[in-house]
């Protein structure tokens, strides 16, 4: 079975009525990025902090995983799949995908703001005053601007050894997330659909002009009618 992994950004999730910062210059949900996603926000307004995650996670309640996050889910019967995502929400989940790796954190996890890998599934909200096993605050398992990507040498491992990537619904301006396209093999064919695709300097690309869900449907039927 061929290994395709699929390295998904905000746009998948953009169509389920989750916002992207991007798409509203710097602002994220009504939030500067940098006072909500970066340690220096957290250092200067913990609670500030905690109140927009705790937002998003609440919204988690309130959306669906669309069609592109199904036709995704969807491709594992057909291929050794992996999701590498930017997206912090769980709809890739919802939608029945099984192996994937959250580049950036998830909401529904939390972490103690001392030791990194003291992680904690996490339903309600957090407020301060919520501590780890070892009395410290906990934080949202968010990796913000300016902290290292944990997850990035398991993401190069598998793009590196994948026979298909797709890039769908991501700016391809988030580094290192934005990196992983140059670990693909040589001859490798690398389909990137988003409505506005940056350039790519690479042959090996094929650009799908469309939105998650028009994008996804339209390789997905290419995908099938290869094998």
């Amino acid at each position: 079975m061929q290994k395709l992994v699929v390295l998904s950004g905000a746009g998948v999730s953009a169509e389920s009525g989750i916002n992207t910062f991007r798409d509203a210059d710097g602002l994220w949900e009504g939030y500067d990025v940098m006072e909500v996603a970066s340690p220096q926000g957290w250092e200067k307004n913990p609670a500030l902090v905690l109140d927009f995650y705790n937002q998003r996670r609440r919204q988690l309640k309130s959306v669906l995983p669309n069609k592109a996050h199904r036709l995704i889910a969807e491709l594992e019967h057909h291929f050794e799949v992996n999701v590498i995502t930017q997206n912090v929400d769980n709809l890739h989940e919802r939608a029945g995908s099984t192996n994937i790796l959250h580049l950036h954190g998830e909401l529904k996890k939390v972490r103690s703001v001392r030791n990194e890998s003291l992680i904690l599934p996490w339903e309600g909200d957090i407020v301060l005053g919520d501590l780890a096993s070892d009395n410290q605050q906990l934080r949202p398992h968010i990796v913000w601007f300016g902290e290292a990507v944990p997850a990035m040498e398991k993401a190069m491992h598998l793009v590196a050894n994948c026979d298909i990537c797709i890039i769908v619904g991501t700016s391809m301006q988030v580094y290192p997330a934005a990196g992983l396209v140059d670990f693909v093999g040589a001859s490798k064919p690398i389909y990137y659909i988003d409505p506005n695709p940056a350039y790519i300097q690479n042959s090996q690309v094929q650009v799908i002009k469309h939105k998650a869900t028009k994008g996804m449907e339209i390789l997905f039927n290419k995908l099938i009618d290869t094998l």
